[in-house]
């Protein structure tokens, strides 16, 4: 229970990557804030984790500032604090380069950039304040991706987000030490979510993951979620402006690897 009575907020979280991290908070004794835009997912998520423990659903549309005050003020209104904010909100947009709608390109970095910087904006005012008034430092933490260094040539959004978080993490781990305030990232490879699903009924799909993944299988929410639940714990107290990548080996690999045939 190292997150025993700490108070959690977690966009993205109805479901996938968010959702793992929400249950394993939850499980660890914190109370959790899912934040959403699905209200269908994000109650049925709630309506789960109550089983085991304090959650809360808010709708919030991470890209719009006033979704996100009012996050913040729905959160000290149900549990009076925020000690963990978790920006995992994120979308992807699929397209050649010469293709690409400026719209697009404009939605994916407005939730997964510009959404990261105001919701750790408007928590770390509360946690500054909370330092200065004796309160003990928070911890944010940023959901990237290996695409913050590799590159898909169809994905150009959501890698130039990517990239942008891994700075945007830095400079605010920077901007907040002196308070005490941590801020790490997790840069998940290919994790078994419901965007992936589809290369269970694809062998030749599934291969060419296997192929570049040198521990040959796919990781589960719930392994990205316990580097969460590390990241905020005092265990990690003396780490900050770090990217901890759980990719299966890789980014150190510079070639594909054998993959036995499908059967």
């Amino acid at each position: 229970m190292s997150l025993e009575n700490k108070v959690a907020i977690i966009t993205g979280a109805a479901r996938g990557i968010g959702y793992a991290v929400a249950k394993r908070f939850v499980m660890d004794g914190a109370k959790v804030v899912i934040a959403d835009v699905d209200d269908e997912a994000g109650q049925s998520a709630v309506d789960d984790l109550k089983k085991i423990g304090e959650v809360t659903y808010v709708h919030c549309n991470v890209a719009e500032r006033l979704d996100v005050r009012n996050l913040v003020a729905e959160t000290l209104n149900a549990y009076g604090d925020v000690d963990v904010l978790v920006n995992n909100a994120g979308i992807v947009v699929g397209a050649d380069f010469l293709e690409l709608e400026e719209d697009d390109f404009d939605r994916v970095l407005s939730i997964n950039l510009k959404g990261t910087f105001l919701c750790s904006q408007a928590v770390a005012r509360h946690m500054v304040e909370k330092v200065q008034n004796g309160g003990e430092p928070g911890t944010i933490i940023n959901m990237s991706s290996i695409n913050a260094v590799l590159a898909i040539p169809n994905q150009i959004p959501y890698c130039v987000s990517k990239g942008g978080m891994s700075q945007l993490t830095k400079t605010t781990a920077l901007a907040l030490a002196p308070h005490g305030i941590r801020v790490n990232a997790i840069g998940p490879g290919s994790i078994m979510t419901d965007m992936l699903a589809s290369v269970n009924n694809d062998p030749a799909a599934r291969n060419r993951i296997l192929s570049r993944t040198p521990m040959e299988r796919v990781g589960e929410p719930s392994e990205i979620a316990g580097v969460a639940a590390f990241l905020a714990s005092p265990d990690a107290s003396y780490v900050t402006g770090q990217t901890i990548y759980a990719d299966g080996g890789r980014l150190p690999l510079n070639y594909t690897v054998a993959v036995p045939d499908a059967d």
